[in-house]
């Protein structure tokens, strides 16, 4: 598994976006990282009064890409100077539209990680997530974590607490290396959540030949030891790990857990860009990302894991 060498964290200069910044920092640290602190400047559009300076053109206002180029320097040395220490960050200020812009940069700069908040401005704002990180999410190639606005972080405050959703799939597994990964060294307290959603609460009377609870008890249980199995002595032994089981709808159950352990990152498995993925982005991972109080960092099938 190959550390973050590159993490990329779009900026539209709203509140979002600089707590998204001030996120990506402080994992940078943990993996002596570059942040890649991006700005995509539309080539077109007129200024507005109080609207992001991504409109402006420099066609129309010849100085307005200087004007934005300095404003993005001025808030990458005002987050670093707030969070205090050293940090690897440069500013890139680039032309075309948001979501182009971003997954060219991706591709471009070989990012490890996509860091973005859930919400920017405008009428955006008002949906259950901005329309270029919902988009950015569904064609990434790369693990993104999406901050939402009231996240907060501190060197030494992040991710105390990692909730992994985990099916058994594919995508879950390799969500649990990045969850082992962006927790090392940092005495993380390492949550595994499988959810167990098919089974009635009661018999049903059309199945009263059939014990229910007794089999769901058995589901459970082994749950458990496949969870157990997924994690090496070696990390008991280094760091806090609990493993819970639970019954219900999945994104529920995980929210629910995360809430309940004070998680800071919740760490999910997502399926590759299929018809179901391109259309509703999964529905477990939908819903994690819109409702979550913390951080949520997804992770395809083919993206890699750092140590």
């Amino acid at each position: 598994m190959s550390a973050f060498k590159t993490i990329l964290c779009p900026i539209d200069f709203s509140d979002c976006s600089r707590v998204a910044l001030e996120h990506a920092i402080a994992l940078a640290r943990r993996h002596s990282s570059e942040v890649v602190a991006l700005h995509v400047l539309l080539p077109m559009w007129p200024p507005l009064e109080d609207f992001p300076p991504y409109v402006a053109s420099k066609v129309i206002e010849p100085g307005a890409r200087q004007k934005v180029s300095e404003r993005l320097e001025a808030l990458v040395a005002d987050v670093v100077k707030s969070i205090g220490g050293e940090a690897r960050v440069r500013a890139l200020l680039v032309d075309g539209f948001p979501i182009d812009g971003i997954l060219a940069a991706e591709k471009s700069l070989s990012a490890d990680l996509l860091v973005l908040g859930t919400h920017g401005f405008g009428f955006a704002e008002r949906l259950i997530l901005g329309s270029v990180t919902e988009r950015v999410l569904r064609r990434a190639t790369k693990p993104v974590l999406t901050v939402p606005r009231g996240a907060c972080v501190g060197a030494q405050k992040a991710f105390r607490t990692v909730v992994c959703g985990i099916d058994f799939g594919e995508p879950s597994l390799r969500a649990l290396d990045l969850a082992l990964g962006v927790s090392s060294g940092s005495g993380a307290r390492l949550v595994l959540v499988h959810v167990i959603e098919s089974l009635p609460d009661e018999d049903p009377p059309e199945y009263g030949h059939f014990n229910v609870p007794e089999y769901r008890r058995f589901l459970e249980g082994d749950a458990r030891k496949r969870l157990e199995a997924l994690v090496p002595e070696s990390v008991w032994k280094e760091r806090d790990t609990e493993f819970v089981v639970a019954s219900g709808k999945a994104y529920s159950q995980i929210l629910r857990v995360a809430e309940t352990k004070d998680a800071d990152l919740i760490v999910l498995g997502v399926q590759g860009r299929g018809s179901i993925d391109l259309g509703i982005f999964g529905s477990t991972a939908n819903q994690l990302v819109r409702h979550a109080r913390c951080p949520v960092l997804t992770v395809r099938k083919e993206a890699s894991s750092p140590a």
